[in-house]
């Protein structure tokens, strides 16, 4: 991982690479109940737990309760069709029944799978603990239209970022995929974006993430994986999977 961004390399032949596809095959757990589980716990103050977000120590955004009963860690590439998927599908689900009771906390952690990766996930890492989970959410509703604009690129423009350093190479990615204006309508200016695509320091956290995460779960299996208070959840790439793991918590 640590190659593929400091060379530069844009192997868009391999964008998907490493994406898992972790559906349960039984499909059982789809007819799992869908009632509430406990007692909701409700937010300081008359809030709301999903405006609760802050970075965590481990190198994500969590969002909800952070006390909660039930933590739900999200290991996901911003490339990764399924993770895409899920996010359409599943991580409504997550924040409206179990983040909003306050009974789980839902943290998403950037997993790097290619160079793209990196200018993706800095931009959407650059407002700050408030946006991310916006900009995250958006980023992949449009995942089709910036990958699209990259996988048109001739091999000698792929080749350009083959030269560049680690630095210089994720803001040209971002302006091949259209990444900066993205943001910048949504709230992070020019300027800033760019800062934050030539940050070293943030572009070693990410890389450094993928490392430790590769270290303690030698048996990862894709993206997404999810944990549960520390576990690793079986077979979830679907919110019909992964929801009887959640209930079984409570």
């Amino acid at each position: 991982m640590k190659a593929l961004i400091q060379t530069g390399a844009l192997s868009l032949a391999m964008l998907l690479a490493g994406c898992g596809d972790n559906k349960t095959a039984d499909g059982n757990s789809s007819t799992a109940a869908t009632a509430p589980v406990g007692e909701a716990i409700p937010a300081p103050n008359g809030g709301d737990w999903t405006t609760t977000v802050s970075a965590t120590p481990e190198g994500g955004f969590i969002m909800g309760n952070p006390n909660a009963p039930v933590k739900v860690v999200e290991y996901a590439s911003m490339t990764c069709p399924h993770c895409r998927d899920f996010s359409a599908t599943g991580t409504p689900q997550l924040v409206e029944k179990y983040v909003k009771t306050g009974q789980v906390s839902y943290e998403f952690r950037n997993f790097l799978l290619n160079a793209i990766d990196m200018s993706a996930s800095l931009l959407a890492r650059c407002g700050g603990a408030t946006p991310f989970f916006k900009l995250t959410e958006q980023m992949y509703q449009t995942q089709d239209q910036w990958v699209g604009k990259l996988q048109t690129l001739s091999p000698d423009q792929q080749k350009a970022f083959e030269g560049m350093a680690p630095n210089q190479v994720t803001g040209a990615i971002a302006d091949a995929a259209g990444l900066i204006d993205f943001v910048r309508v949504r709230g992070i200016p020019e300027e800033k974006a760019r800062q934050c695509l030539a940050n070293q320091s943030e572009i070693d956290k990410l890389v450094e993430l993928g490392q430790k995460t590769m270290q303690q779960h030698p048996d990862f299996p894709g993206t997404p994986t999810f944990l549960i208070n520390g576990e690793m959840a079986r077979n979830t790439g679907t919110w019909e999977a992964l929801e009887p793991q959640i209930r079984e918590k409570l």
